[in-house]
Formats: C-alpha cells, sequence, structure tokens
C-alpha cells in the first residue's frame, strides 16, 4: 500500500511545485502576487472558495468529532455550510465586494476597514487580530493531516507537519495567488472524485446505505434510546445548530474567504462562480458529514467517548480500504489542507506586510521589496503554525476542531458584521466597528482561558437550557450573532460618520449601476 501512496503524493507535489514555479513571473508586483491583478476567472475563483473552506480540519476533525456526537444529522452541517457558508455570501457579498474593494483600492480585509470607515488604527487592530487568529487554525489543519498520514505510511506526527509546510511554503513564496488559484482548482477535483468514491466505498463496508442506517438504528445514546444517531435531527439538535451556525455563518467574515471576492474577475464570473461553489460545497462538505455519522461502526465506544479519541475517528473507518483508495484519502486531505493553508499563509503574510510594515516605513518600500517582505512573512508564519501544531499533537487533550472554532469564533465574531453592514449601509460608524472587533476577540479569550485552558479552576456551569456553555464552537456562534446586533444599536447611539467619506465609498455602486 506503502508503494501506490508515495507514488500518486510524488506526482501530485511535483505538479503543485511545477504550478508554482510557472506562475513566478506572473507574480512581481503586489497586486498580482496578492489578488492575482483582480482577473481570476469565475471557476478557478469559485474552487479557490471551496479548497479554502474544506480543509483536514472537516475531514478529519470536525466530521468525526460531530460525526460522533450526532450521527447521520452532522449531515446538516454540510448542507448549511453549502447554503449558508457558500451560496448566500455569494448571492449578498460577492458583488459588492468585488465592486467596493476595487473602488477603494483595497488589498486585504484590514486595508478595507481603514479605508471603508476613514480609520489607520482599525487597520492595526484587525492586522494583528488576523495574525494571531489564524495561526491556530493553521496549527488545526497541520494536526488533521499527520494523522492521516501517520495511520497510511506510519510516519511520526511531526514529520509529515514539516514536510507539508515546506511545499506548502515552496509553491506560495514562488507563485503567490495566481499558483494558490490554480493548485485549489487541481485540488478541488481531487477533493470532489474522491469524497464521493470514498462515501461509497466506507458505506459498502457495512452492507451499503440502507444497512449502515440499520445499524446506527440500533445504537444506544446516553440516555439508553435507540435511533437517535439514525434521526433526522440527532440526539442533540440544539447543539448542532451551534455548529451550524460556526461553520456556516463563519465564512462571511473571514478574510481568507471574503478575499476571494476581491480577486474575481467580472460580475458574470460572480454568477457562475456562485453556482460551482454551491456544487462544490454540497459535495465535499455534505460528503464528509454524512460520511463522519457513521463513525460508531467502525470506532469502540469507551464511557461515551470515542477510543483512540475523536480525531482518530476518520483514519480509523479509512483503514480497509483498498490501497488505490486509501492513496485517493490521502491526496484527497492533502489537497483540502494545502489549499486552506496556502490561503491562510498569504493572506497572513500579505496583511503583515501591507497593513503593519508597510505604513510604518512609510515610503520606503517599493512593490518588489513589498513582495520580498510578503514571502519572509509566509516563512515565519508556517514556522510559528508548524510550532504549535507539534506542540498541540503532543498534548492529547488538544482537539483538532477546538483550535479552528478559537480562530473562527473570534475572527468572524471581530470582523463579519462590521464588513457585512459596511458594503450596505452608510450609517455604520467607528465606535461599532470597534465594538464589534473588542467583543468578538474578548468573548472567544475569556472563554477560551476559562473553560479550555481552565485558568484559575473554577467551578463554572456547563450547560444551560441545553446549550453547552463549554464548548468553543457554542461561544464563537453566539460571538458572529452578537456582532450582527451590536453594530447597528452601537451605529445608532454614537457619532455619526462624516456624510463626505461615505459618499465617496458608496459612490462606486452609482457608478457601477
Amino acid at each position: 500500500m506503502e508503494t501506490t501512496i508515495w507514488i500518486t503524493l510524488a506526482v501530485y507535489l511535483v505538479i503543485m511545485i511545477c504550478i508554482g514555479v510557472y506562475c513566478r513571473k506572473a507574480s512581481s508586483g503586489v497586486s498580482e502576487f496578492v489578488l492575482g491583478g483582480r482577473g481570476i476567472g469565475a471557476w478557478f475563483t469559485a474552487f479557490a472558495y471551496g479548497t479554502s473552506y474544506f480543509s483536514a480540519v472537516i475531514f478529519v476533525g470536525y466530521a468525526g468529532k460531530f460525526g460522533w456526537n450526532f450521527g447521520v444529522a452532522s449531515t446538516w452541517v454540510g448542507i448549511g455550510n453549502a447554503i449558508i457558508g457558500s451560496l448566500m455570501p455569494w448571492l449578498i457579498l460577492g458583488k459588492r465586494t468585488r465592486i467596493m474593494t476595487k473602488h477603494l483600492d483595497s488589498k486585504t480585509m484590514p486595508d478595507f476597514f481603514e479605508k471603508r470607515y476613514g480609520c489607520h488604527e482599525l487597520k492595526t487592530a484587525a492586522a494583528l487580530i488576523i495574525f494571531v487568529f489564524l495561526i491556530p487554525y493553521t496549527a488545526s489543519v497541520y494536526n488533521g493531516l499527520s494523522r492521516l498520514f501517520e495511520a497510511g505510511l506510519g510516519i511520526p506526527y511531526k514529520y509529515c507537519i514539516i514536510g507539508m509546510a515546506v511545499i506548502t511554503a515552496v509553491y506560495v513564496i514562488v507563485g503567490g495567488y495566481k499558483a494558490t488559484a490554480m493548485n485549489d482548482f487541481i485540488q478541488g477535483i481531487f477533493m470532489l472524485v474522491g469524497i464521493v468514491a470514498i462515501v461509497l466505498a466506507v458505506l459498502n463496508q457495512n452492507g451499503g446505505l440502507s444497512n449502515s442506517l440499520d445499524l446506527m438504528r440500533e445504537i444506544e445514546s446516553a440516555d439508553g434510546k435507540t435511533g437517535e444517531f439514525a434521526s433526522i435531527f440527532g440526539p442533540d439538535p440544539i447543539n448542532l445548530i451551534g455548529v451550524v451556525i460556526l461553520t456556516s455563518l463563519g465564512t462571511w467574515g473571514l478574510p481568507q474567504m471574503v478575499q476571494k471576492f476581491y480577486a474575481i474577475k467580472d460580475d458574470r464570473a460572480v454568477k457562475i462562480g456562485t453556482v460551482v461553489s454551491t456544487f462544490f460545497a454540497i459535495v465535499v462538505a455534505g460528503g464528509c458529514y454524512f460520511l463522519g455519522g457513521f463513525g460508531r461502526l467502525f470506532v469502540k465506544n469507551e464511557n461515551g467517548v470515542p477510543a483512540g479519541g475523536f480525531d482518530g475517528i476518520v483514519p480509523t473507518m479509512m483503514e480497509r480500504l483498498p490501497d488505490i483508495l486509501f492513496a485517493i484519502v490521502i491526496v484527497l486531505v492533502l489537497s483540502a489542507s494545502m489549499s486552506t493553508l496556502s490561503s491562510l499563509v498569504l493572506t497572513s503574510s500579505s496583511t503583515l506586510t501591507l497593513d503593519l510594515v508597510k505604513p510604518i516605513m512609510k515610503d520606503k518600500m517599493d512593490e518588489k521589496k513589498q513582495v520580498f517582505v510578503m514571502r519572509i512573512f509566509i516563512a515565519v508564519f508556517i514556522l510559528i503554525s508548524v510550532v504549535l501544531a507539534i506542540i498541540t499533537l503532543e498534548n492529547p487533550q488538544t482537539i483538532i476542531s477546538t483550535l479552528m472554532s478559537i480562530s473562527w469564533g473570534a475572527l468572524a465574531g471581530a470582523f463579519l458584521a462590521p464588513f457585512m453592514y459596511g458594503l450596505f449601509w452608510k450609517g455604520v460608524t467607528k465606535a461599532s466597528v470597534w465594538s464589534s472587533f473588542i467583543c468578538g476577540v474578548m468573548l472567544v479569550v475569556v472563554h477560551m482561558c476559562l473553560y479550555t485552558l481552565k485558568i484559575g479552576n473554577l467551578d463554572l456551569p456547563t450547560t444551560i437550557g441545553g446549550i453547552s456553555l463549554a464548548s468553543p464552537i457554542n461561544i464563537g456562534a453566539f460571538a458572529m450573532i452578537l456582532g450582527l446586533i451590536i453594530v447597528p444599536v452601537v451605529s445608532l447611539i454614537t457619532k455619526k460618520p462624516d456624510k463626505e467619506q461615505v459618499e465617496a465609498v458608496f459612490e462606486c455602486y452609482a457608478k457601477h449601476d
């Protein structure tokens, strides 16, 4: 089996690096390196969006954990990802984001906040938030992939992490966004074909879909009931909603996701991309969570938790696959992970360079120097993420879903509301944006300290009305919803924005029409 996997991997990785080298000449300027010159077509953008969205975190971490918790009902998470996380942001944010960011000549989300609200300090704060909270997300991606590599090839976690980091660094540093988008397209095809083949193969191990569902109905839930893990809404629909909100609504405020709309070519590309992106999400996200919903058929239950931990569920499900299918699994998860990693490191490095370093250097950085500094920061960001990933892998209490939840909760909790409202409403004030930044970050950080790290060892309540208070997923979802409430409320009671500045920002829509 190892020979098949190694050959498949070698071919795949050579293709990735060759694309990076091919795109090197087209990534010499800042706009080309960060946004592909704002000329990326519908299919490339749609696949870049989808592959950045779904990584090993989804396939290994979330599919395993939530499939275990909710059974087949975890498929609702994939459906939510397709409708709320893909279709709706493309319909609502896609066109307006492309028009306004081009009008403002905004290349990053922090740059958008500065130019949209006329406040340099917002730019600095947003850049720091992005750098800090993209790191745990990156670490969670490394963790997910390394578990499958160890299961298939027997390679220790840390060497898998280091190897993937080096390959990702090479093609992103060399080729920039255009190389990333082209690789994402190829990686997306692997993901679409792979997930369908794997779902069918895994279900076939238990006699197909019908028999697998029958076996799931026989499994008892914590309260002794049977049938809940094969039911439509599962044993815990309330907390299932929290997962849907975090993993779906979060994309509306994540910088690595919305910046895909900055780069898309034109309005027609937005329309086509909406359809392609939604289809991609239905197949990949729906397939991953549906597959994870059958995890209890493959892993033993030890006092309510899976033997080997939540992150070991999906790798265990893959163990009996034929050699060629396991090779496809490895490439599938590698594709998903590398595409997400490339998006994360490019977002973080461009933010640090353009929004923090360049303003300090004033006019001392020409475009060539800016691209050079971005490439250095890509290497630095990957190095920090690798160290964090290795540390968390050696801590059995840290699971993939926790790392991702902290990252998504803080970023989307801080940015979603001011970004979305800022595209549509002239009345958003700087004070409301600051309120969203502070509340989103503080909620997640305080919750992490009290519940995840257990600082102070306080005797805190864990549930209220059936809702898990200890869940970083639920607090992340709450942070997003709170932001959507805070921004309009604070905007109505604080000093109004400068009318002339706002009109200059919104004139782009009149010109476009």
